[in-house]
């Protein structure tokens, strides 16, 4: 199985993303930018950073890129797809996730371990963690406030599109352990069809546990074991 991690201007968390996949038994290669193909992957990441210097907002340039036009195909042909911080920014601006993020609530770039509990176990992204539902991963971040409309949030919520949430080291989902301001403590959703995910949390960050963390290596492994079960 082939991952690709996507570096746009800008992307600071590349290769933390590539070493972090390289261990999980999938073979990674970088994409650029401008590429318009994405050629032989079965898993795409947008890495967390600042694509363009997130100097209009953030990922609004990097919507633009020629390879996110390859990522949009991908996803709807129902290519896996995984944006992490600023990734999960461009997702929302590509129009690939709904909703769109705000500020932190203080006003101020958190860079923080948080605990997230596992909400849907049904995604590809999560369906192979087996034991606990609690994942100790950091953010690093100033616009991490996921927002949407009444409308949104409720489909959102039906649907299950609410993949982690912000918990304590129990999986409890109370206001206290919210880092941003995220409506219902959202960390992490999907798409309606459950192929693309966008976090703010970065699992490639706590890989191993020397970093104080190897939980978000669970879910890259989670994917390869899913795209080798469906292979």
């Amino acid at each position: 199985m082939n991952a690709g991690v996507v570096i746009f201007p800008g992307s600071n968390c590349d290769r933390d993303t590539y070493w972090a996949l390289s261990h999980t038994g999938l073979n990674v290669s970088y994409l650029w930018h401008e590429d318009s193909e994405l050629g032989d992957v079965d898993f795409v990441i947008l890495p967390g950073g600042f694509s363009y210097g997130d100097y209009l907002r953030t990922g609004a340039f990097a919507r633009f890129s020629p390879v996110m036009r390859a990522v949009s195909d991908f996803a709807g042909k129902g290519g896996i797809v995984l944006g992490i911080c600023n990734g999960f920014q461009i997702l929302q601006e590509a129009g690939l996730l709904p909703g769109a993020m705000l500020p932190n609530k203080s006003l101020r770039f958190i860079c923080d371990w948080t605990y997230i509990s596992i909400e849907n176990r049904n995604s590809p992204f999560t369906s192979n963690i087996r034991d606990g539902n609690v994942l100790k991963i950091p953010i690093a971040h100033f616009e991490g406030n996921f927002f949407c409309d009444d409308e949104n949030l409720e489909r959102i919520e039906s649907n299950g599109q609410v993949v982690f949430r912000y918990s304590d080291e129990s999986g409890d989902v109370i206001l206290s352990r919210n880092p941003n301001g995220s409506l219902n403590n959202i960390a992490g959703i999907s798409n309606e069809r459950g192929n693309v995910l966008g976090m703010m949390p970065h699992p490639e960050r706590a890989s191993e546990e020397i970093l104080g963390s190897d939980d978000g290596k669970r879910i890259f492994k989670s994917v390869a074991e899913w795209l080798t079960g469906n292979s």
